[in-house]
């Protein structure tokens, strides 16, 4: 529309200065139609290298305002503290869609100990513990987190989850990096505390292995002594073993048992020096009487 309107008003003034030429100038027609031919070919390149102008401007104000779209749209991930049970990634996907765009979904899955339980019992369902979940714009993933938190999963009493509540919570600077890192940190950690528990095994066995190879060697030479009518010397320690609990519980008794008697002995002696006294005062009343 405004091109056109200024196409408009140049060719108002072009007419203009022609008519004013003409009654100055009084050239003739053809002249005057190659002049005015003249005119319209230096317009008509004016004209068009003010639209390449227009389109190029335009174009530079698109590519201005994708990359401030992009650099705008930042990912932002969310943490869920609860996962209900049955609760697949497919599930999430459709739940929090519906909020905004969502890019990738992690969900921890349970511990191997549970899984083995419950493979026990008879169900080989897998759940999961926690998750992560990451939107296209962290501007989303915060509105989100706060208005979603501690509400209903489902909007119908027909759906599935509608019994359970959200348990969301926005990661402030946290990329998906940081969980891949973590991860990998805990499947290393996993990875050395199985290698450390293998070692321990390995080398308590060599322990056991080479005792009783010990002790059977040590036997085969007894007995040989024996037949030979030889004196075995028993192997004595230098130092005195710890005493064991039932030895600890008989002491224990054999104390209390101690301290029981005192305390008979003590009760009994105050008995006698209680019948004493009463002797004494009687007699000493009967003599005050006389």
């Amino acid at each position: 529309m405004f091109s056109c309107l200024l196409k408009g008003i140049t060719e108002m003034k072009r007419r203009e200065e022609e008519e004013k030429q003409r009654k100055t100038t009084g050239q003739s027609p053809e002249e005057e139609e190659e002049v005015e031919e003249e005119k319209e070919e230096e317009q008509r390149r004016t004209s068009s290298q003010t639209e390449e102008e227009a389109a190029s401007e335009q174009k530079g104000a698109a590519a201005d305002e994708a990359k401030k779209k992009e650099r705008k749209c930042v990912p932002g991930i969310i943490y869920l503290g609860h996962v209900p049970p049955r609760l697949r990634p497919k599930h999430l996907r459709n739940l929090l869609s519906a909020y905004g765009e969502i890019g990738r979904i992690f969900l921890q899955p349970e511990d191997r100990q549970v899984r083995r339980k419950k493979k026990k019992s008879g169900s080989r369902r897998c759940d999961f513990t926690e998750g992560w979940v990451e939107f296209r714009d962290k501007r989303v993933a915060k509105r989100v987190a706060l208005s979603l938190h501690n509400t209903p999963m489902g909007t119908k009493k027909r759906q599935r989850f509608f019994s359970d509540l959200w348990n969301i919570k926005y990661l402030h600077r946290f990329h998906w990096t940081h969980l891949s890192e973590r991860l990998a940190y805990e499947q290393t950690v996993l990875q050395q505390r199985l290698r450390a528990e293998v070692s321990q095994a390995k080398k308590e066995t060599s322990f056991y292995l080479s005792n009783v190879e010990k002790s059977a060697h040590l036997e085969h030479w007894r007995k040989k002594q024996h037949r030979d009518g030889e004196q075995v010397e028993e192997k004595t320690w230098d130092f005195t073993q710890r005493q064991t609990e039932e030895e600890i519980q008989k002491k224990k008794k054999k104390k209390d048992s101690i301290t029981q008697k005192h305390l008979n002995k003590a009760r009994l002696m105050q008995q006698e020096s209680q019948s004493n006294v009463s002797l004494l005062a009687k007699i000493f009343n009967s003599n005050q009487s006389e």
